[in-house]
Protein backbone atom coordinates (compact mmCIF):
# COMPACT_ATOMS: atom_id res chain seq x y z
CA UNK A 1 0.00 0.00 0.00
CA UNK A 2 1.03 3.57 -0.63
CA UNK A 3 0.43 6.63 1.49
CA UNK A 4 0.00 10.30 0.71
CA UNK A 5 0.10 13.22 3.13
CA UNK A 6 -1.53 16.64 2.78
CA UNK A 7 -0.44 19.58 4.95
CA UNK A 8 -2.92 22.28 5.97
CA UNK A 9 -2.52 25.21 8.35
CA UNK A 10 -4.92 27.08 10.59
CA UNK A 11 -4.84 29.58 13.42
CA UNK A 12 -6.65 29.03 16.70
CA UNK A 13 -6.57 30.11 20.31
CA UNK A 14 -6.76 27.96 23.43
CA UNK A 15 -5.62 27.66 26.99
CA UNK A 16 -4.73 24.79 29.28
CA UNK A 17 -6.58 25.76 32.46
CA UNK A 18 -4.59 23.67 34.96
CA UNK A 19 -1.17 24.15 33.39
CA UNK A 20 1.60 25.27 35.74
CA UNK A 21 3.11 27.87 33.40
CA UNK A 22 2.28 30.22 30.50
CA UNK A 23 -0.12 27.84 28.72
CA UNK A 24 -2.78 28.52 31.36
CA UNK A 25 -3.18 31.98 29.76
CA UNK A 26 -5.29 32.71 26.68
CA UNK A 27 -3.01 32.41 23.65
CA UNK A 28 -2.94 31.12 20.10
CA UNK A 29 -0.91 29.10 17.64
CA UNK A 30 -0.38 28.65 13.93
CA UNK A 31 -1.23 24.95 13.82
CA UNK A 32 0.00 22.70 11.03
CA UNK A 33 -2.09 19.63 10.26
CA UNK A 34 -0.77 16.58 8.36
CA UNK A 35 -3.33 14.08 7.07
CA UNK A 36 -1.94 10.76 5.84
CA UNK A 37 -4.10 8.43 3.75
CA UNK A 38 -3.35 4.91 2.60
CA UNK A 39 -4.76 3.29 -0.49
CA UNK A 40 -4.16 2.01 -3.96
CA UNK A 41 -3.78 4.44 -6.83
CA UNK A 42 -6.81 4.64 -9.09
CA UNK A 43 -6.36 2.73 -12.31
CA UNK A 44 -8.93 4.23 -14.64
CA UNK A 45 -7.89 5.59 -18.01
CA UNK A 46 -9.44 8.95 -18.79
CA UNK A 47 -10.12 9.77 -15.12
CA UNK A 48 -8.36 12.89 -13.81
CA UNK A 49 -7.36 10.90 -10.70
CA UNK A 50 -5.76 8.09 -12.67
CA UNK A 51 -2.57 7.02 -10.89
CA UNK A 52 -3.46 8.84 -7.66
CA UNK A 53 -4.55 7.59 -4.24
CA UNK A 54 -6.64 10.77 -4.01
CA UNK A 55 -6.09 14.17 -5.57
CA UNK A 56 -4.48 16.42 -2.95
CA UNK A 57 -7.12 19.07 -3.65
CA UNK A 58 -9.81 16.58 -2.58
CA UNK A 59 -7.90 15.73 0.60
CA UNK A 60 -7.82 19.46 1.38
CA UNK A 61 -11.46 20.11 0.47
CA UNK A 62 -12.74 17.32 2.71
CA UNK A 63 -10.51 18.34 5.64
CA UNK A 64 -11.56 21.98 5.26
CA UNK A 65 -15.24 21.04 5.18
CA UNK A 66 -15.22 18.66 8.14
CA UNK A 67 -12.57 20.14 10.45
CA UNK A 68 -10.34 23.05 9.48
CA UNK A 69 -13.10 25.56 8.68
CA UNK A 70 -14.56 24.94 12.15
CA UNK A 71 -11.28 25.40 14.02
CA UNK A 72 -9.61 28.11 11.94
CA UNK A 73 -9.64 31.49 13.72
CA UNK A 74 -11.69 30.03 16.56
CA UNK A 75 -11.00 29.76 20.25
CA UNK A 76 -10.94 26.11 21.34
CA UNK A 77 -12.18 25.86 24.90
CA UNK A 78 -12.68 22.97 27.32
CA UNK A 79 -16.35 22.57 28.23
CA UNK A 80 -15.50 22.69 31.97
CA UNK A 81 -13.45 25.90 31.67
CA UNK A 82 -16.40 27.95 32.94
CA UNK A 83 -14.75 31.38 33.38
CA UNK A 84 -13.37 31.40 29.83
CA UNK A 85 -16.58 30.00 28.36
CA UNK A 86 -18.56 32.79 30.08
CA UNK A 87 -16.10 35.38 28.79
CA UNK A 88 -16.25 34.04 25.22
CA UNK A 89 -20.05 33.87 25.36
CA UNK A 90 -20.07 37.59 26.23
CA UNK A 91 -18.34 38.46 22.94
CA UNK A 92 -20.87 39.03 20.15
CA UNK A 93 -20.45 36.68 17.17
CA UNK A 94 -17.26 35.16 18.59
CA UNK A 95 -16.15 31.90 16.97
CA UNK A 96 -15.84 29.47 19.85
CA UNK A 97 -15.47 25.69 19.64
CA UNK A 98 -16.33 23.86 22.85
CA UNK A 99 -14.44 20.59 23.28
CA UNK A 100 -15.24 17.75 25.67
CA UNK A 101 -11.58 17.65 26.70
CA UNK A 102 -8.76 20.09 27.45
CA UNK A 103 -7.50 21.51 24.12
CA UNK A 104 -3.95 20.19 24.32
CA UNK A 105 -2.34 19.30 21.01
CA UNK A 106 -2.63 15.64 22.01
CA UNK A 107 -6.39 15.92 22.49
CA UNK A 108 -6.78 18.04 19.36
CA UNK A 109 -5.00 15.35 17.31
CA UNK A 110 -7.36 12.71 18.69
CA UNK A 111 -10.46 14.82 17.98
CA UNK A 112 -9.18 15.54 14.47
CA UNK A 113 -8.52 11.85 13.81
CA UNK A 114 -11.94 10.83 15.14
CA UNK A 115 -13.61 13.56 13.06
CA UNK A 116 -11.84 12.62 9.83
CA UNK A 117 -11.57 8.83 10.10
CA UNK A 118 -14.76 8.13 8.13
CA UNK A 119 -14.54 11.10 5.77
CA UNK A 120 -12.15 9.57 3.25
CA UNK A 121 -13.04 5.87 3.42
CA UNK A 122 -15.89 5.92 0.91
CA UNK A 123 -14.80 8.75 -1.35
CA UNK A 124 -16.42 7.89 -4.70
CA UNK A 125 -16.42 4.23 -3.73
CA UNK A 126 -12.66 4.17 -3.17
CA UNK A 127 -11.09 2.15 -0.38
CA UNK A 128 -8.98 4.68 1.52
CA UNK A 129 -7.76 4.52 5.10
CA UNK A 130 -6.88 7.48 7.31
CA UNK A 131 -3.52 6.29 8.61
CA UNK A 132 -2.57 9.24 10.77
CA UNK A 133 -3.23 12.80 11.79
CA UNK A 134 -0.35 14.91 13.05
CA UNK A 135 -0.82 18.41 14.46
CA UNK A 136 2.10 20.73 15.08
CA UNK A 137 1.47 23.27 17.81
CA UNK A 138 4.87 24.84 17.19
CA UNK A 139 7.56 23.92 14.66
CA UNK A 140 9.20 21.76 17.34
CA UNK A 141 6.19 20.25 19.13
CA UNK A 142 3.44 17.99 17.76
CA UNK A 143 1.13 15.10 18.51
CA UNK A 144 0.18 12.27 16.19
CA UNK A 145 -2.65 9.74 16.22
CA UNK A 146 -2.32 6.66 14.02
CA UNK A 147 -4.86 4.09 12.95
CA UNK A 148 -4.59 0.78 14.76
CA UNK A 149 -2.40 -1.76 13.00
CA UNK A 150 -4.39 -3.68 10.44
CA UNK A 151 -6.74 -0.76 9.68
Amino acid sequence: MLTITRKLEFDAGHRIPDHHSQCRNLHGHRYVLHITLEGDPLEKDGDSGNGMILDFSEVKKLAETHLVSHWDHAFLVYEKDTPVRQFLDSLPNHKTVVLDRVPTVENMAQVAFDTLKNVYDSFFGRSLVLKSVRIYETPNCWAEVSAPTGS
